[in-house]
Order: C-alpha cells, then structure tokens, then sequence
C-alpha cells in the first residue's frame, strides 16, 4: 500500500506541474479531466500525510512508553499510544478505501433522469420530491445543477425531469440510484387515509465528452417546434422547443426548458450522447454477464432497488439490506450514508472480482 501510495502522491506532483502549464489551457476537456483526478488524489495525499505523521508520533510515543524510567510517565506515554494506534488503524482503513479500484466513469458529471410510475399523480409527486432529495444531497457535497428537461403535473409533479449533475466524483456516488424506488404513504389527495404503494424511476447516466461519443449528423432528425406548459415570456410564441430523433437506434430526446433553440439543441445532445453510451455499454454488459459478481446490483433501471415507507419513516436500500429510521431527513438530502455505503460496496465488488473488468463488476443480483 506504501508503494502505491508513494506513486500517486508523485502523480500528484506531476498533475499539479501539469495544470500550470498555460497550454492546457487550450484544451478544456483535457484540462478539466486532470483537475478532477487532481481533486481525487489530493484527498488521498492529504489523508497519506495525516497517516505518516500519525505513524511518525506512534513511534514516539511507543520509544517512550519503552524506555522511560518515570512510571507516570511511562503509563501516560502508553495511553498515548494507544490512542494512536487507533488512529493509525482509522487512517489505514480509509486510505485503503481510497485507493480501491474505482470504475474508469466514476469522476463523470451525471445526467439524472426521473419518471413518475405506476401511481399516477402521487406518483409525479414524489418524483418532484425525489428531485429535490438529490438537489439539496448535491448542494451539501457542492455539487452543481442544471435542470435540462422537464414536464410538470398541475398539482406541482412531475411526470419527467431530466438534470444533470457536475462536481467531485458525481457519477460514482450517484450511479447507485438507478432503479425503481417504490414509495408507501398517504397521498396528499387521499381522502380516507389510505396508504398508496407508488413508483418513480431513476435513470443515472455518465455524461459523456463530444469526442467520447462520436454522433454523425446523417444519423439525425432535428424537428423543431413551440414548447408547451406553463412558462415565462417566449414560451408558447416561438421554435424553441427541439426535438432530436437518433434514426439508428430509434432514441428520442426532447428538450423545451430553454427559451433558445440553441441552447435547447446543445442539451438535447448532451442527453443523447448519454443515453447512447448506456446503450452500448449496456450491451457490452450483457455480452459478459457470466462475469457478474456483486451484492450492489446492477443500477438497471427495471430494478426496484429502494422502498420508502413514511408511516414508519423507514428507508430501505433492498440491494445492501440497509435500512434507516430516517426518511423524514434523508427527504431533505441527508442521504450521503446511504450513498457512502453503496459507494463502499461497489469498490469491495470491484476489489473481489479485481480480474473482471470495472464497469461489469458492479452489475448482479436483482430484486423482483
């Protein structure tokens, strides 16, 4: 663990020397891929240097616990010791953590689709609240959002809302919500008191690089058309609204939240080529499906993967059998130990199936 450790802290040298050099500059997608894995490994140098001073007293503390004559002293240094030692033992566990093998898309700005189930209109609202789950969770880890489509329900739902995510290690802590999440309540229209059973599902995609996913123009159809819903001024009078048809595959995307037709165009692409890329490594997935080892799951979006159940304020993630008395927070974006502990599993899946390729070793065990 030492060598590697050694290794990445020179990488991280190297990097620093590398986004000081003004020509990067000119190359904004390279640029912004070295910031992200100089952002991932000063964690780890940071959390190295803590364990090497914390190794550097524990040895102190250990000489003089040895040889000192003072028996008060000596009991003192011992107790020291052993607080250390603990130390040490926290920081050699979270640095083997950190460098775990992590899939090649884990620092991927997200693309986040939500879509009301079965459920009907408490369906669409608690699609709008689990947008506004992820909004606040990506607010406390300063993350950014940027809403890209979205079709509301007059009672203030939502059928579908499309938004991406930008920021440390985004897809990676965020891949995990893809599935089906079933919510138990009363719904606010229910008259009798009722509990309804409801679905959302959770689409999470990497958002790919224009020379990541090469789309050819000859394999699109670009209709343009007025946007619908309610809206502000330009909505409703003009072409802004796009929609994008990938004749190949047959993926239509569609975005209107902008009152430019460019603008509206740009986003509709950064979905597609999204969408593309689970396409084709989804299929790459099902090629090797005989290599799939792992407690997570797959992150398909078929899977029902989460229960949210308000009468007794439970959450449920059914793929790691965890369970939270918390949901009344975890609604207001207190999810990172959840988040965390999906993270943690993937990278144990990936460290046991060290021979299986990183992006096919998280998928396996379904829930029906």
């Amino acid at each position: 663990m030492i060598d590697k450790l050694e290794s990445l802290s020179s990488r991280l040298r190297e990097l620093d020397e590398t986004v000081a050099d003004p020509a990067l500059a000119k190359d904004p997608a390279r640029y912004r891929e070295a910031m992200r894995e100089r952002s991932r490994l000063a964690v780890v140098v940071e959390a190295y240097g803590e364990f090497k001073s914390v190794v550097s007293a524990l040895e102190g503390a250990q000489a003089l616990a040895r040889d000192e004559a003072d028996p008060e002293m000596r009991e003192l240094a011992k107790a020291e010791a052993g607080a250390l030692e603990d130390r040490r033992a926290a920081l050699e566990a979270r640095l083997q953590d950190l460098i775990a093998p992590r899939d090649e898309l884990a620092d991927k700005p997200a693309i986040v689709e939500i879509r009301a189930g079965t459920g009907g209109e408490e369906a669409a609202l608690f699609a709008a609240d689990l947008f506004r789950m992820y909004s606040y969770f990506a607010e406390s880890r300063r993350w950014k959002i940027e809403v890209m489509d979205a079709s509301g329900t007059e009672l203030g739902g939502y059928r579908e809302i499309v938004f991406s995510v930008s920021g440390d290690a985004v897809y990676e802590c965020l891949r995990w919500e893809s599935g089906v999440h079933r919510v138990q309540r009363v719904p606010a229209t229910e008259a009798s008191g009722r509990i309804h059973t409801s679905a959302v599902t959770v689409a999470v995609l990497p958002e790919m690089e224009e020379t990541e996913v090469e789309i050819s123009e000859k394999d699109l159809r670009i209709d343009v058309m007025r946007s619908s819903g309610p809206g502000g001024q330009s909505v409703n009078t003009t072409d802004s609204a796009v929609r994008i048809t990938h004749i190949p595959t047959g993926i239509v995307v569609h975005c209107q939240d902008e009152k430019s037709q460019i603008k509206n165009k740009s986003k509709a692409m950064r979905i597609l080529r999204a969408r593309l890329f689970e396409l084709e490594d989804s299929k790459r997935q099902a090629e090797r499906a005989a290599e799939r080892r792992s407690m997570v799951g797959s992150g398909d979006r078929s899977e029902r993967i989460r229960t949210y159940n308000f009468p007794q304020n439970r959450i449920t993630d059914h793929r790691i059998n965890l369970t939270l008395y918390k949901l009344d927070l975890a609604m207001e974006g207190d999810i990172g130990e959840l988040v965390d502990a999906l993270v943690r599993a993937a990278r144990e899946a990936l460290m046991e199936a060290d021979s299986v390729p990183a992006q096919t070793a998280m998928a396996g065990n379904r829930q029906t």
